[in-house]
């Protein structure tokens, strides 16, 4: 068991597929006194940030936290940019580094075939680096701005937090959230309707019907094999972890019983439940990530739109490209 020393910063990573229920539970962890978090450091789809809206709902350039965070950051790390962090781990000079960045977090052997090609490109060592500084900095410019000692990061991607579990200055401890697979399906199929805010003028990042191309969603096929590989991956990382250094999370869990699953999340982490705000959204938020965000309900409610939404071949391609993924998880 790896300790963790005085002056590392605990780093706690959202790990799992995409629209499995992680802004939901950043909200909840964000009322809690000593939690910092911005959501995402590695946001996949914040597109343009000139019009692209932090979750208090300010365009993001002009929001007076994020201005802050900007100042924070310039002394150390003078080209940090709220519109691209610096901190996602897949860009490179190389075009073969950046190949290699793009697959999804493999088993072990794949995994040192991707460490070995990297430690051979002195240009990903200079990219790690400088990356890793810009994690850093941004990290202690959130726990400073808001006078929290736990970092939250709802990034979810297996290999980011690979690279994260390199950086000394990180203490990294792992919640895996879990969701029907079914579920997650349905919103790669149609994430407008079912994974985004609920009102259309603060769909995709705030720009709403302003967009005029939204992104297209999946066939079920393909949406099937997206969640199976995001937990593969997840999988194959969780077990290079030591075991009290993560803990599995189902969505339905959290939306059934918030306050009880939140209490055991604060367990694992080490900080005391009763510091969580009933009305998460009587807090201020300042996060990047899935549109709920931008809602203004705090009723936390199970969402399984699913059950009426999709037809029966729906299902059965389910089943038969991901079905037995899903039932260990204990979805029948």
């Amino acid at each position: 068991m790896t300790r963790q020393v005085d002056s590392q910063i605990p780093y706690v990573y959202i790990l799992g597929a995409s629209h499995s229920g992680s802004t939901l539970l950043t909200l909840l962890l964000n009322t809690h006194r000593d939690v910092g978090t911005i959501g995402q450091t590695a946001p996949g789809g914040m597109g343009d940030p000139e019009t692209y809206r932090c979750s208090c709902q300010a365009l993001i350039r002009h929001c007076p936290f994020w201005k802050r965070i900007a100042r924070e950051i310039a002394d150390d790390n003078p080209g940090f940019d709220v519109g691209d962090f610096g901190t996602t781990f897949d860009k490179a000079s190389s075009s073969l580094v950046r190949r290699v960045l793009r697959a999804e977090h493999r088993g072990p052997l794949l995994e040192s075939c991707r460490d070995i090609v990297l430690r051979l490109s002195p240009s990903w060592r200079r990219e790690f680096d400088r990356t890793s500084a810009n994690c850093v900095a941004l990290a202690r410019a959130v726990l400073r701005t808001k006078g929290a000692r736990v970092f939250l990061d709802s990034s979810k991607v297996a290999h980011h937090v690979k690279f994260l579990l390199r950086i000394p200055d990180f203490y990294i401890r792992v919640i895996h959230l879990v969701r029907d697979g079914r579920a997650v399906s349905l919103t790669y199929m149609d994430q407008a309707t079912f994974a985004d805010a609920a009102d259309p003028e603060l769909r995709l990042g705030g720009r709403g019907r302003g967009v005029s191309s939204p992104p297209a969603g999946l066939p079920m096929e393909r949406a099937a094999d997206e969640w199976r590989r995001c937990i593969r991956s997840a999988e194959f990382l969780l077990r290079r972890l030591p075991r009290d250094r993560w803990i599995q999370v189902h969505y339905e869990e959290l939306c059934r019983q918030p306050r009880a699953t939140v209490a055991r999340i604060c367990e694992f982490v080490g900080l005391d439940s009763r510091s969580i705000a009933a009305d998460f959204r009587a807090v201020e938020h300042h996060i990047v990530g899935n549109g709920m965000r931008l809602d203004s309900t705090s009723e936390v409610r199970l969402d399984e739109r699913w059950k009426s939404v999709l037809k029966e071949d729906d299902l059965r391609v389910f089943q038969a490209v991901a079905g037995d993924l899903n039932r260990r998880y204990g979805y029948v």
